[in-house]
């Protein structure tokens, strides 16, 4: 029987996923991939340790799938976007990995939006630079680091590095080549945008651009003793996990919102023609003449993981011991707590948020009578409203009439419908639980001939999703709480900062208090 491998690698979690032809998932291994922070403000991974990881989730993987090598027809990639994967000009790491969670180049993202280059960037590469943009990233590097900067031979993304230890190629695909130094109107690589960060002298060390679904390699002997694959398998180009999450679930298509409630707010809409916005990114879609419009931030259900890890440790334990989901135990009490009128909001900025550095995660209007339910509540309220505060910078761009939601939290039906009625708009979910890694699928398959193109996705979407559809006693309900969200949002931008201000005071040793 023939199989699709795909790869999706997050930023703490690195997975393979086998599929069959009609897009059913055979099995999954996953690895955890440890984060090292040297230093504040710098996320990043050793690049070995990442890739030997990855090739111990194919080689679990097509065994706990029952799948014979010889079986799978094509592999994909596709991993967090931005950050950024140097390797020297013999092609050996440069160097750790840096995350998309890494915001080491401040100073140069501030210093660009004072002098006009953010604003030159957006009307030419279709978004603005941000701290882990690979532009941010590779001026800091320039400016901190000169020695290593001279020895870059090649800026790859974090999928890219792993096509080049399953293949040995070097290279890139269309989304992933969007992410800084490429013409929107184009869709190409420019001299300009180079230029315009300071960096032409990087020109040679960007990878070649091949289609997402173009096969760019084989199986190496290594990879195959290391994967378990065949040597000689194809590898395709893959893509960016944002543009993959929405071939997953369908909303690669203008009149529909894609949404990824993950470790990110991600929110995502196709369009026809370009069209630059400093609440979104403009990158390249699968297909030429297509665009993906992003409008993202590091606050979505990130924040539930955090609760559960910091306020529910004794009973996520309980519930393990038990053979128990935490999510189902805390279910009653997040249901109860949506039910009854409550003053509590929560903004979820734990790890930053679309307004800048200076918010933070907090909940606002607690009272003694309050509990743990109500708390959840708002708490997974606010993941939504931040999501829309990004929709409705979308849709007022690029019209949509539904929603597709993926994520974990989107598995719970109570949390998919206060989508819904958040959004005030219908919001569907498939029953395809590694949306990404189908994405990367459908392009493996169609570099192998299995399927004509990608929209010849052979899943019956209607057939395989739930839809929820807006309440409208709650739809208004929910804009009254939003209201206040936004309002108090603006109220404390000073607070904010005088809240930053006080995590630079040194308390003194114990004694001289």
């Amino acid at each position: 029987m023939a199989r699709i491998v795909a790869i999706d690698s997050g930023l703490t979690v690195t997975k393979a996923v086998v599929f069959d032809l009609a897009g059913r998932q055979l099995g999954v291994a996953r690895r955890n991939v440890e984060q090292r922070m040297p230093a504040p403000r710098r996320v990043e991974r050793d690049m070995t340790e990442f890739w030997h990881q990855t090739a111990s989730a194919v080689k679990d993987a097509l065994t706990t799938s029952d799948t014979a090598p010889g079986d799978v027809i094509a592999v994909a990639a596709t991993a967090h976007g931005d950050g950024i994967y140097l390797l020297d000009r013999e092609g050996a790491p440069l160097g750790p990995g840096i995350l998309s969670l890494d915001s080491r180049a401040g100073a140069q993202v501030t210093r660009w939006q004072k002098d006009g280059t953010a604003d030159r960037s957006l009307r030419l590469t279709g978004q603005e630079p941000h701290v882990s943009a690979p532009s941010a990233l590779l001026a800091w590097i320039r400016e901190e680091q000169p020695e290593r900067f001279a020895r870059i031979g090649h800026v790859l993304a974090c999928k890219d590095w792993l096509r080049f230890c399953l293949t040995g190629s070097i290279g890139t695909d269309r989304t992933e080549a969007s992410t800084a130094f490429t013409d929107m109107a184009t869709q190409g690589y420019t001299g300009e945008a180079l230029a315009l960060f300071g960096l032409e002298a990087l020109a040679p060390a960007l990878p070649e651009i091949a289609g997402s679904c173009e096969i760019v390699g084989h199986v190496t002997e290594d990879a195959a003793r290391a994967t378990g694959l065949v040597p000689g398998t194809p590898v395709a180009a893959g893509l960016h996990d944002v543009t993959a999450s929405s071939l997953g679930i369908g909303a690669h298509e203008p009149g529909i919102m894609g949404i990824v409630a993950g470790t990110y707010s991600i929110n995502e809409a196709v369009s026809l023609t370009p069209k630059a916005g400093a609440g979104w990114f403009c990158r390249n879609a699968v297909q030429p003449g297509r665009w993906n419009n992003m409008s993202i931030s590091p606050a979505s259900t990130t924040n539930y993981d955090w609760f559960l890890d910091t306020l529910c440790a004794a009973d996520k334990a309980r519930a393990e011991a038990a053979a128990m989901s935490i999510h189902r135990l805390l279910a009653p009490e997040i249901e109860a707590g949506l039910s009854r009128a409550s003053s509590v909001l929560y903004h979820p900025y734990l790890f930053g948020s679309p307004h800048g550095p200076g918010p933070s995660a907090g909940f606002l209007g607690l009272r003694g009578w309050h509990d743990r339910g109500d708390m959840l509540a708002a708490l997974l309220e606010g993941i939504a409203f931040n999501h829309r505060h990004h929709v409705d910078i979308l849709r007022a761009a690029f019209p949509a009439q539904d929603a597709r939601l993926t994520g974990g939290a989107s598995r719970n039906p109570t949390v998919a419908q206060l989508f819904a009625d958040v959004l005030d708009m219908p919001v569907s979910v498939t029953e395809t639980d590694e949306a990404a890694a189908w994405g990367a699928a459908l392009c493996a398959g169609v570099a192998a001939g299995a399927f004509d193109a990608i929209e010849a996705d052979p899943r019956d979407l209607d057939a395989i999703s739930t839809r929820h559809t807006p309440a409208p006693e709650r739809a208004a309900h929910y804009r009254a709480r939003y209201a206040a969200f936004r309002a108090i949002n603006e109220e404390m931008k000073d607070a904010w900062d005088r809240l930053n201000a006080l995590d630079t005071q040194d308390r003194g040793t114990p004694h001289d208090r």
